[in-house]
């Protein structure tokens, strides 16, 4: 049976079979007369607001059974005698189980095949506080959380506009997982937003396991050999909202207190919310110096490791640079170890606790660093090297793209050891059509606004522009 039946101990077998009455301990239950009828109260533990519900209760037990006494189905018994907002008449199964386990309290009573789901629920949850990898020296200092209905406050919060449209989906087969799309309806592209929905309502997966990461893996087309990040991410809500009011599209899904910002391009992960709470010229010169570190961090090392290879290379101005002693390990395995202890150092902090991370990280590397030296394994210049690239890849906003990008420098080290200046250049081609095939979930293109050329937008990514009336 799929739906509910007029016979209230029918609907009762079935429902405590199906949510596991007596089998959950944290499935609550209540039985209660209203007036004449009999009815039966679900409601996760946890999930229900108890003074809500309290308050509903004392309601219906006593007003609501004069209130309710001539209703002639479920509809009109909640027009009449259900004071809370949040409320929908339900009698398919699925969708009242679907409304149980996502907290809203159903209530049934004797002779309707219809049932009451209340959405009187209060999720656990953290506090607002500011995201530790998206920290600003002004501005709001508030964040995400991983309640959706608190998250989607905070964008109402800050755009008190009638054509801002949270539009809700539901993906998942057993997780049943709330996904909203926030965007401008005056503004958004339409063809995006068609083709966001289509791949939302695609998603054939029994969970929703790793929250956004999981709906960006379902909805982009699989290229595992490819690094770059197809979609950005923040948990900033003002961040969010300036994209919002920009056309952009955003993905919040349940759970997570990172949003999706939609649609992406390589040059989008060149911006930062401090661009935006600096003065124009503070904020392009940050742009600029974001661009320049990336583009140092990709090639400093294979260009250093070409050049020391042969040093009839090197021009005498930069004989400094060629290191006295080679050291036992080859400089290729050096340069590639090196990349491997600075990310063994990044898992060992986060699996430290936090009151010993930052001293274990700094005495790790001091004493990782001092030994390899004196032992003669990596010679100074390595460690210098490999410590500005370390650094380097902390100023990029996207953890994703500074992965994504150390791989790369990798393969251009082996390439260069391989086959030279030629194997360098060879990977520099393979890099740029890797960037040029990679397709995001939405947009133009990866490399958008540079192919296809788009002159004022590339303006904008390029520059900081000041607010005004035309543009704010």
């Amino acid at each position: 049976m799929d739906q509910l039946t007029k016979d209230l101990s029918e609907n009762q077998k079935i429902l405590d079979s199906l949510l596991g009455v007596g089998r959950n301990y944290d499935l609550i239950h209540r039985d209660l007369y209203i007036g004449t009828w009999k009815g039966r109260l679900y409601v996760i533990d946890g999930y229900g607001d108890d003074g809500v519900i309290e308050r509903m209760t004392a309601f219906l037990l006593g007003q609501g059974a004069a209130l309710g006494k001539n209703a002639s189905d479920m509809q009109e018994f909640i027009d009449r005698c259900v004071s809370f907002c949040e409320v929908d008449c339900e009698n398919k199964i699925d969708k009242i189980l679907t409304g149980a386990f996502i907290g809203k309290t159903i209530l049934l009573l004797e002779g309707f095949d219809h049932c009451a789901m209340i959405d009187a629920k209060k999720f656990p949850g953290r506090s607002v506080e500011e995201p530790s990898d998206g920290k600003v020296l002004r501005g709001s200092h508030d964040g995400f959380t991983e309640t959706l209905v608190q998250n989607t406050a905070l964008l109402r919060r800050r755009i008190r506009d009638s054509h801002l449209t949270l539009e809700n989906h539901k993906i998942g087969g057993r997780s049943q997982t709330d996904v909203v799309i926030a965007y401008m309806d005056n503004q958004v592209n339409q063809t995006d937003l068609e083709l966001l929905r289509k791949k939302l309502d695609a998603i054939d997966v029994g969970s929703i396991a790793m929250s956004q990461e999981s709906v960006a893996e379902a909805m982009v087309k699989p290229q595992w050999y490819n690094p770059f990040p197809k979609v950005r991410y923040t948990e900033r809500p003002d961040a969010a909202t300036a994209s919002i009011m920009e056309g952009s599209i955003v993905l919040l899904v349940d759970n997570s207190p990172s949003v999706m910002l939609m649609p992406t391009s390589l040059f989008d992960f060149m911006e930062e919310a401090n661009d935006y709470y600096f003065p124009p010229l503070v904020g392009t010169y940050l742009r600029y110096l974001r661009i320049i570190v990336m583009l140092l961090a990709l090639f400093i090392t294979p260009a250093w490791y070409l050049l020391v290879k042969d040093p009839t290379r090197v021009p005498p101005a930069l004989t400094f640079m060629v290191p006295e002693e080679p050291g036992s390990v080859p400089l290729l395995i050096q340069l590639l170890l090196l990349d491997f202890v600075v990310d063994l150092l990044k898992l060992a902090s986060l699996n430290t606790p936090e009151a010993l991370s930052n001293s274990f990280s700094m005495l790790g590397a001091l004493i990782l660093g001092d030994f390899a030296v004196q032992a003669r394994w990596m010679v100074p210049e390595v460690l210098v090297y490999m410590a500005f690239v370390a650094i380097a890849n902390f100023a990029q906003p996207s953890f994703e793209l500074g992965y994504a990008l150390k791989l790369t420098r990798m393969v251009f080290l082996i390439l260069a050891a391989l086959f030279d200046i030629w194997g360098l250049a060879a990977g520099i081609v393979l890099w740029i059509i890797m960037l040029a095939t990679t397709k995001p979930i939405l947009g133009r293109g990866y490399l958008y606004p540079v192919c296809p050329f788009d002159g004022k937008a590339l303006g904008r990514l390029l520059v900081r522009q000041p607010i005004s009336k035309k543009n704010s």
